[in-house]
């Protein structure tokens, strides 16, 4: 549903491919937490809850300008597996997906929110983005870090319709000039059949 560029390449060699391919999460050793630690925590989970408000208040083209130039934004379809086939939930990145966007692609539907033909946001829905079970993975030190979260995604539309995803989150969060931008996102919902009417919404 989404562009792809050679920027997942880039991208993907310094990011552990997710359990659910079937390939394990790169994690670095458990070690005491420190101060050091509490802060970076503390550091991300602030960048998340940012990042939620601005959804939720749509500033689309201030919540664009998170994503690095080579951002890659991407979620599977899941399906039913029987036990012991759970690696093949999800789709890979090089099957179909519900979003394979890099930051050109993202860019065009923030801005189509402003031409008058969005039709599936006009009016435009009202969102609550709830962010928690925040936990960095690895690369604690360096400009790149790995971070899991758990979400959920209410949205309120017209006058009685809601939708609601729920779900995981992998992002890739890098340093640039001293503030964190996500570098790569995976998206893996706990739904296999999406009730909803469209998928306007971000994430």
């Amino acid at each position: 549903m989404g562009g792809t560029t050679s920027s997942r390449a880039a991208t993907g060699t310094r990011y552990a491919a997710s359990a659910r391919r079937g390939k394990a999460v790169s994690r670095s050793p458990r070690e005491p937490r420190s101060v050091v630690d509490v802060q970076l925590q503390h550091e991300v989970e602030q960048f998340l809850y940012q990042e939620a408000e601005i959804l939720d208040h749509r500033r689309f083209q201030e919540w664009l300008d998170l994503f690095t130039e080579d951002a890659h934004y991407w979620m599977p379809i899941r399906s039913t597996r029987a036990r012991g086939d759970e690696a093949n939930e999800f789709t890979r990145e090089d099957e179909n997906s519900y979003f394979d966007d890099d930051k050109p692609m993202l860019a065009r539907r923030v801005a189509k929110f402003d031409t008058g033909f969005s039709w599936a946001e006009d009016p435009p829905s009202r969102t609550r983005h709830m962010v928690t079970n925040v936990r960095i993975r690895n690369g604690a030190g360096t400009n790149e870090i790995a971070v899991v979260c758990n979400f959920i995604v209410y949205r309120s539309r017209m006058a009685t319709d809601e939708d609601l995803w729920i779900g995981e989150r992998e992002d890739l969060l890098r340093k640039v000039d001293g503030q964190w931008r996500i570098a790569r996102r995976k998206i893996f919902l706990d739904q296999t059949v999406l009730r909803s009417k469209n998928l306007s919404s971000f994430l």
